[in-house]
């Protein structure tokens, strides 16, 4: 089994909770940070702009993904320009399509060629892989963001997906893959084993890497220990 330590994947923190994103910034092995209009909606961000460098004058020194919200590829351009200009380390995610279903690809490879770091999001086919691979070749550095935790969602095995992506990847040394959307801890041990660049992972999965090795016999009886001591504080009789 992996220490932390001895994994290539580059682990990145997703969420957009700050004083969690600061959690996770004083831990060395977090290399990198995303979030999404989801993530920060649900966090109850009212004010993109400003929650967006108050991150930014905190997290310096590593790379961080914030996603334009427009629909319109025109709108999207701008306001990908505009958030490119927050910050050296920043990264802007554009989906894969709009909304109906129209290919942002060539908003994506205008973009890379002009210099904006772009992380390709919600990306979930090799044919959608293939086609921000060919985009972004000989452009800015970039990510491709395949959501694996949603393949598997729909019942299929991601990893020869991933597998595969990475391999696409390769010709392009400034391209990375993201297993995004990861559903367990087992998916970033997945991740490195198949070389997939990066991970991004929320604070709950996070927290459970101190488990990465732990001996099952004494997990076993934690867990017996556990169970026992949540039946006494219940007050349960039969």
């Amino acid at each position: 089994m992996k220490h932390i330590s001895d994994l290539r994947v580059q682990i990145f923190a997703d969420g957009a909770d700050l004083p969690g994103m600061l959690e996770m910034y004083r831990k060395p092995y977090i290399r990198g940070f995303t979030t999404n209009p989801t993530l920060m909606h649900k966090a109850g961000i009212t004010d993109y702009g400003a929650f967006a460098r108050e991150v930014i004058a905190a997290i310096q020194d590593r790379p961080i993904s914030f996603e334009v919200f427009a629909d319109d590829p025109a709108e999207i351009e701008r306001q990908a320009r505009e958030i490119a200009t927050w910050g050296a380390q920043v990264y802007v995610k554009v989906p894969i399509t709009t909304t109906d279903g129209t290919s942002l690809t060539p908003l994506v490879q205008r973009l890379s060629q002009s210099g904006v770091k772009v992380n390709v999001t919600a990306t979930m086919t090799l044919a959608q892989v293939r086609a921000v691979a060919t985009a972004v070749q000989g452009g800015a550095p970039c990510c491709v963001s395949v959501f694996a935790g949603r393949v598997a969602d729909t019942g299929k095995d991601p990893v020869p997906l991933m597998a595969e992506a990475v391999r696409t990847l390769a010709s392009n040394p400034d391209a990375q893959l993201i297993w995004a959307s990861p559903r367990e801890l087992l998916n970033i041990l997945q991740a490195d084993a198949i070389g997939c660049h990066i991970i991004t992972v929320t604070n709950d999965i996070l927290k459970k890497l101190e488990l990465v090795g732990k001996d099952l016999d004494e997990y076993s009886l934690e867990t017996v220990r556990m169970f026992r001591t949540d039946a006494l504080r219940a007050g349960f009789t039969l």
